[in-house]
């Protein structure tokens, strides 16, 4: 009786270890979550106040205690749905690189693992993204794209990251439609559940 209650000790003590251990790991291991969303007028949900992909970063966040820093851009402030539209196609079929600012600024280096996400517009990324990954050197990093969207599902994003970051470990990524992201976090949770963090 004696060996099985010391052997189911010491498996008890292991476990603990084992946490413990996998806890100092995630406290070294330091996640970022960097994202563009677009308030106002979109397809499916109307005229919203919180982008569908700042909803899923938050969840993120939330899930994964990671920092979070939004990618903002003025250009489609105010702007109606259909000549948003046009101008990202017109952005994306003349490669435009739209300027915007990091909210707040970010030392990229003291992080691990990125998630990047975005709406679809036009197949990938909007064009401002494309801004950010040419400013900012991701190789080396673990990077997890995602995207809200209504009916692209990833589109071209995982080909245009890699194509970005071509020494970067990009991960499979996450995609949600827009109209489903306030009452389906369900779904990013799965998703962060079966991830190795």
């Amino acid at each position: 009786m004696k060996k099985i209650l010391f052997t189911l000790l010491a498996a008890l003590a292991l476990t603990g270890c084992n946490a413990q251990n996998k806890n100092e790991q995630m406290a070294n291991h330091k996640c970022l979550v960097v994202f563009f969303s677009h308030a106002g007028e979109n397809y499916s949900v109307g005229n919203i106040k919180v982008g569908n992909t700042k909803i899923v970063a938050d969840y993120i966040s939330e899930l994964i205690g990671a920092d979070q820093f939004e990618i903002v851009t003025h250009k489609y402030d105010g702007m109606a749905y259909t000549p948003l539209t046009e101008l990202a196609q017109e952005e994306a079929r003349n490669d435009e690189r739209p300027d915007f600012e990091l909210v707040p600024s970010v030392d990229f280096s003291q992080y691990d693992t990125i998630f990047i996400g975005s709406p679809i517009w036009w197949g990938t990324y909007p064009q401002v993204m494309f801004t950010f990954f040419d400013r900012y050197d991701l190789n080396g990093k673990t990077i997890y794209p995602f995207t809200t969207h209504e009916g692209s599902g990833l589109g071209n994003v995982m080909s245009d990251v890699r194509k970005a970051y071509p020494n970067a470990d990009v991960k499979p990524g996450f995609s949600i439609y827009g109209h489903e992201v306030r009452t389906n976090k369900a779904k990013v949770e799965k998703w962060i559940s079966g991830l190795n963090l």
